[in-house]
């Protein structure tokens, strides 16, 4: 039996090797499946940051509108949307979703 081994010692070694360079690919911090994982992340990551920065640039041109140089038509949709306010003899209709089933 002794020299069985001796003999399949190479191929025992190598199987052995084989078995965790294949196990250590596929798993771990470092491997196949967490790679894939990472890669995910970073495009879900790259998404939201392209949809903050939309925002951002929503921000900072409604900023821009009210500051130094007064737009005073985005004024008054801010006041017509915020406070319900209408010119004279002007009428202001305010339409409600009822999603409520009976």
């Amino acid at each position: 039996m002794l020299k069985k081994l001796k003999n399949n010692y190479f191929l025992f070694v190598s199987t052995f090797l084989i078995i965790y360079f294949l196990f250590n690919l596929l798993s771990g911090q470092r491997g196949l499946i967490s790679y894939f994982d990472k890669k995910k992340s970073l495009n879900n990551f790259k998404k939201e940051e392209s949809l903050l920065i939309k925002k951002i640039n929503n921000l900072d041109f409604k900023n821009s509108l009210l500051s130094d140089n007064l737009d005073l038509d985005y004024v008054e949709i801010l006041i017509r949307e915020r406070f319900l306010f209408g010119k004279k003899n002007e009428k202001i209709y305010i339409l409600k979703n009822d999603d409520k089933k009976n």
